[in-house]
């Protein structure tokens, strides 16, 4: 699984290893120039000893300044190259996930919370550009401090440097004894943050619901457990690294003191020089950082490690529904015949399917309207026409194409789709209608909003088309919002027009006038009305009507209701309903 991760890292590299080489090179330069320093002043002490004029004083001075100057600038390079490789490497990765998400199928968002998603698109991907940024500069610095200045100390003396990095094997123990640690208590957060992200999301798009019914004090509530128990695994994760950070430096600075109380007997026997000694001091204090620092960097490696399992886990996730190599064009012009053979779909972990063996033709240009009880399969039968559902091969053509053997772009471009739930985007009416055709003119727009019956509405409205309409349309009433939401998919202006209960908020003559103005005119559109007002559905040229997952009834309007049968009672308690009324 390490293994793995770090395929990963190098594989989130490889388009900047240019910049990361150049970054980690400024680094080599910065730490040869940091262990040529102290052998400039150790020679300079031992040369004291002897004679050095103040002249050779000031120029040992103005050469150091300079070296440290230098490396100033190569060290600001080097954190500007490898932090910038992790910045990219974070626009990489966002822009990677949500095209990745942009591909999947409905079903998946179903599964897997808004929240959960935009905690891993942010938070998880920060970690691994921190981890990419500062954990890979924090690392190179390590391996060429020790790198340099190991060798360089062993050339002065053998047993102080040795005593003097005696307590490090012991550091390294530490440091793994505490990583699985680490590892929990950073999934846990990240966890967390998840459900926390999860709960404001939906807050957030409900807060309507929660006034109504008056429940901010229970939501207030769920809020503070989590945040709590977020707080709690906070500060567990900041226990751990208060503990380990620590012990690290303890032990970094105890080989400085090992050297201080040896260094000096090994002085007095002549063994090595003051000067020698210094630099010994000055190396093992340069190690001191980086030793140090190797906690911050086995952090951002466990932070990094489970928030890359967890954006892998977005990644690695292959869309069932996608176009294939031998997916071909839908011929145009289409006409919009549909014809179903043995359609059956069950949803995944279901016993009993959602559609059942049916079978049917719609001709291209005819309105059908589909009925039934709820839970019956309509809407199931709605969304596998434009391939939202992966259903099996030859069950489903259009034009007598096989809908699975068409591109994506072709088939659903000849098909425009309202939902149930008449989703509008926080924008302006306008930009809503044309959503499917940014480039609309103002008239294109006013036209298909008069063919939903919308137009004098919008006309009542303060801004007129540049009404804002709020978040998920929420200044709108729901018969708005479905009109809304007809008059998008009829700029499209494909030949196939389904509607899924897409006119429920409206009253019966408005939905009987809008499917009326759909089925006339020289080019007409199949048209695909599921509801349950029955009143517009019987202006159909045909109607379906469903139970269990089945077609259990064809005909006219006024063929169904000499019939006994599911639409004859449908039929008759639609009657008594509207003289209730």
């Amino acid at each position: 699984m390490a293994h793995s991760r770090l395929q990963k890292l190098a594989h989130y590299l490889r388009p900047h290893w240019g910049k990361s080489l150049q970054g980690i090179l400024a680094l080599l330069i910065v730490n040869a120039v940091g262990v040529y320093i102290p052998l400039l002043i150790r020679d300079g002490i031992d040369e004291l000893r002897e004679a050095l004029s103040f002249a050779q004083i000031w120029h040992l001075v103005l050469l150091i300044l300079i070296l440290s100057s230098l490396m100033w600038v190569f060290r600001m390079a080097s954190r500007i190259l490898l932090f910038g490789v992790g910045r990219q490497v974070e626009f990489d990765l966002k822009q990677k996930i949500f095209q990745h998400l942009l591909k999947l199928e409905p079903s998946y968002f179903s599964s897997n919370t808004a929240g959960d998603l935009i905690s891993r698109a942010t938070s998880d991907v920060e970690n691994i550009r921190r981890l990419l940024g500062f954990a890979v500069l924090s690392l190179a610095n390590t391996v060429f401090a020790y790198g340099l200045t190991l060798p360089v100390m062993l050339s002065i003396n053998i047993k102080l440097t040795l005593l003097s990095l005696a307590v490090y094997p012991l550091m390294l123990i530490i440091v793994q004894l505490f990583s699985t640690k680490l590892r929990t208590k950073q999934q846990l957060l990240q966890e967390e943050l998840s459900n926390l992200s999860e709960l404001i999301q939906e807050d957030m798009s409900g807060i309507s619901l929660i006034k109504i019914y008056a429940q901010e004090e229970n939501e207030r509530r769920a809020f503070s457990k989590l945040n709590q128990q977020l707080f709690k695994a906070n500060l567990e994760l900041a226990q751990i690294r208060n503990t380990l950070f620590p012990v690290i430096q303890g032990l970094s600075y105890l080989s400085l003191l090992i050297l201080l109380w040896v260094g000096t007997g090994a002085i007095a026997r002549g063994e090595i020089s003051i000067g020698d000694f210094v630099a010994l001091i000055l190396f093992a204090e340069r190690l001191v950082f980086p030793t140090a620092l190797l906690g911050f960097t086995i952090t951002a490696y466990q932070q990094g490690e489970v928030s890359i399992d967890r954006v892998e886990s977005i990644v690695m996730v292959k869309p069932k529904i996608q176009d294939t190599a031998e997916s071909i064009s839908l011929p145009k012009p289409v006409k919009g015949q549909i014809i179903a053979r043995h359609l059956s779909f069950t949803y995944p972990g279901a016993t009993k399917p959602a559609l059942n063996d049916i079978s049917f033709t719609i001709d291209a240009g005819e309105t059908v309207a589909i009925v039934g009880p709820i839970g019956c399969g309509k809407s199931t039968l709605a969304n596998a026409l434009p391939r939202l559902l992966d259903i099996d091969q030859r069950q489903l053509l259009i034009d007598g194409y096989d809908i699975t053997q068409l591109t994506l772009e072709d088939l659903r471009g000849a098909i425009a789709y309202v939902p149930q739930d008449s989703f509008l985007f926080s924008t302006i009416i306008k930009n809503n209608i044309r959503y499917s055709d940014p480039q609309s003119e103002q008239k294109e727009v006013e036209y298909v909003a008069q063919q939903a019956q919308i137009h004098s509405e919008i006309l009542n409205f303060p801004q007129q088309y540049e009404t804002i309409v709020g978040e998920r349309g929420i200044t709108l009433s729901g018969g708005q919002r479905q009109r809304t939401s007809l008059a998008r998919a009829l700029l499209v202006d494909a030949p196939v027009l389904i509607l899924d209960d897409a006119l429920s908020s409206v009253d019966n003559q408005t939905a009987t006038d809008i499917l009326k103005n759909l089925s006339q005119g020289v080019k007409r559109k199949t048209v695909i009305f599921i509801s349950h007002q029955l009143s517009a559905a019987a202006t159909a040229d045909r109607i379906f009507v469903m139970d269990e997952g089945e077609i259990v009834q064809t005909g006219t309007h006024t063929e169904l209701v000499q019939q006994s049968g599911l639409y004859r009672s449908l039929w008759n308690q639609h009657q008594l309903e509207e003289l209730l009324h």
